[in-house]
């Protein structure tokens, strides 16, 4: 039996095998999770169908999180599967790609700092709001954040002030929900990994390449490694953690000139 045993979790943000979130529902799974699964359009919900049978749930519902009225209907969907349920995972961020190269005051603009914003932050509160009155106590939200959040990353750009504000997100949302039902909130900043996602990023390999050299662990971490860490946080282990940002980034973050 597993330390998620008779948990429901809907999952949003699978793309591809490579994706973080194929990774947290792989080891949701392994402990005895029940799990759902969102796509974004009809281009994604064969592969979706496909990798749901994986995790032996036919449960699987669009929602394209730029759209609020998408969002509440990806919920009353939900309810006609499941009437409440204990976690939610937002693994989704997006900016256009012409914002994640070059010089940051160059290539910003008000449109692509709009979609950032609007995708890789509010999308997840928007959720949650939709979904308030479905958790059941003791639930558990998760979404995915970036150590761009918190440093000047190179032609990470626009999506660094994106992740800020996800974070700051994850406090508020975690003060304003707790008080109901002890509901918690986090985030895990995870380290770079090769996704679909990360593919849009330039010079993307180089990053990797530079992570290895200087994290304590001498590697960059793996989608498995992050999916552990999200089945603790959404599981009744996690009961007393809330608020935080959890660092999955093979000691990245605290690390400084270990090669020279």
């Amino acid at each position: 039996m597993g330390f998620l045993n008779g948990k429901r979790i809907l999952i949003s943000g699978i793309i591809s095998k490579l994706s973080i979130a194929y990774g947290i529902a792989q080891a949701m799974y392994k402990q005895n999770a029940e799990l759902a699964f969102t796509y974004q359009d009809d281009r994604s919900k064969y592969r979706i169908e496909e990798f749901a049978k994986n995790f032996n749930t036919k449960i699987i519902l669009p929602c394209d999180v730029s759209d609020d009225k998408n969002i509440k209907l990806l919920f009353i969907s939900l309810s006609k599967h499941w009437k409440n349920f204990d976690g939610l995972v937002h693994s989704i961020g997006f900016a256009p790609t012409n914002q994640l190269s070059g010089n940051y005051i160059d290539t910003v603009n008000y449109e692509g700092f709009k979609i950032a914003h609007k995708i890789s932050s509010y999308s997840f509160v928007s959720m949650v709001k939709e979904c308030r009155m479905m958790l059941n106590p003791n639930a558990a939200l998760l979404t995915l954040s970036y150590l761009g959040s918190k440093r000047a990353i190179v032609n990470y750009n626009i999506m660094g002030p994106a992740k800020a504000s996800l974070e700051a997100n994850v406090r508020y949302i975690a003060n304003a929900l707790g008080p109901e039902g002890e509901i918690r909130v986090n985030a895990i900043s995870a380290g770079p990994v090769r996704t679909l996602a990360s593919s849009g990023i330039k010079n993307f390999r180089k990053i990797l390449e530079y992570y290895k050299k200087v994290s304590p662990i001498r590697r960059t971490v793996t989608i498995e490694e992050i999916g552990n860490t999200a089945a603790f946080l959404c599981s009744d282990l996690a009961s007393g953690i809330t608020g935080q940002i959890i660092y999955v980034d093979g000691g990245f973050n605290i690390s400084n000139m270990n090669e020279l």
